[in-house]
């Protein structure tokens, strides 16, 4: 990827020696950091090395009368006036100069700070625009004039405001294995924000998990990202998320994909650690009979923040454990706890952020004998 924002813009942090030199150097880093845990080479999945992002989000900065977009500097405080960004889609890309020309043509810009994208990989695109003031019909009309024009949806959001012009999602399609799988993303609601490494991602933990049957749980589940395919492999699946919203999401992606096998359960680790050993009861499990599930296999997906010594011993209970982590640091933390009882099988680096030091891990680990 070429850009002339390179050693300013810091969205970009790795980038001389082009693509193949910053994935290398995570790559070494993190066969380094895991090796008392994995000898063997860890599995690599590349990015596609430009427009690759669905997802991202610029400042709006205004210089005299002019709107620009904008990034964080680099090395210091302030910020790098941008007119492109080859990180993110190609539709995503095209629209930037048009939404931001249209702006200003049509005087949205008063108090206008931010703009947020989130598109599919056919280009339906809703797009997040942040005030510091509350808006007016007469901005939902100008507002309704520019996405009937550029083919997109707007949300206005200001302090306890949420305007939407369209509606305020997205409907993506992933290829996993060859087998289409539809989901809604709701806009400012976390989505994964490379869709070519998240179909790798999805494909390689249905892969470890390929010679395993009966039932899943799953912890953190979100929207669904996992869950849904890995319903195609397990005869049911159960599976936790604290977040109401990222479980409807999740219930309606189930529906689109016209997907039965799924309990979707809003509580917390310890809440349901605690309705499986009896100690609490919750009306939300209420029409759950745990011992219809046959479960020896368990697949967590846990913010950066990593799961708790209580989250990983409860883990370890279970025969298999796939950890998908977008954090190698909080991961290798957790490892320290699972690999007292169990083995690492395979190890995967998936380069979800290419031209950062983020990577995301995956990990299959077995009980040991």
């Amino acid at each position: 990827m070429n850009c002339k924002h390179f050693g300013e813009c810091g969205a970009c942090r790795v980038y001389e020696g082009g693509y193949e030199s910053q994935l290398k150097q995570k790559v070494d880093i993190n066969q380094e950091r895991f090796v008392n845990f994995f000898s063997n080479p860890i599995e690599v999945f590349e990015s596609p090395t430009q427009n690759y992002r669905s997802r991202s989000e610029f400042k709006i900065w205004h210089v005299g009368d002019e709107l620009h977009y904008a990034m964080n500097h680099i090395e210091h405080k302030g910020v790098v006036l941008i007119d492109e960004c080859p990180q993110v889609n190609t539709y995503i890309n095209e629209l930037m100069p048009k939404l931001i020309k249209a702006i200003d043509e049509k005087e949205l810009g008063f108090k206008l700070f931010g703009a947020d994208f989130l598109s599919s990989s056919n280009g339906e695109i809703v797009v997040s625009l942040l005030y510091h003031r509350q808006l007016d019909q007469a901005w939902q009309d100008t507002a309704a004039e520019i996405a009937k024009d550029l083919g997109i949806y707007i949300i206005g959001r200001a302090r306890k405001q949420k305007l939407v012009i369209g509606q305020d999602y997205i409907t993506e399609t992933l290829d996993i294995n060859g087998q289409n799988y539809i989901f809604n993303y709701i806009e400012n609601s976390f989505t994964q924000p490379n869709s070519r490494v998240n179909e790798k991602m999805i494909a390689w933990a249905m892969d470890a998990f390929s010679d395993h049957k009966g039932d899943l749980l799953e912890l953190y589940c979100g929207a669904g990202n996992f869950t849904i395919p890995f319903a195609k492999i397990f005869d049911k699946v159960l599976a936790t998320e604290i977040s109401k919203s990222s479980i409807n999401a999740a219930k309606a992606n189930m529906a689109l994909n016209s997907v039965e096998n799924i309990e979707f359960i809003r509580m917390s680790v310890e809440e349901f650690v605690d309705a499986l050993n009896g100690v609490r009861e919750f009306n939300r499990m209420q029409h759950i009979n745990i011992e219809d599930y046959n479960i020896n296999s368990i697949f967590v997906d846990p913010p950066r923040s990593g799961m708790d010594e209580f989250t990983c011993k409860f883990s370890s209970q279970f025969d298999n454990i796939v950890y998908i982590s977008c954090n190698p640091e909080t991961l290798a933390r957790d490892l320290d706890i699972l690999t007292q009882t169990h083995e690492i099988k395979s190890m995967a680096l998936f380069d979800q952020f290419p031209y950062t030091h983020h990577a995301e891990m995956g990990v299959k680990l077995v009980k040991k004998v």
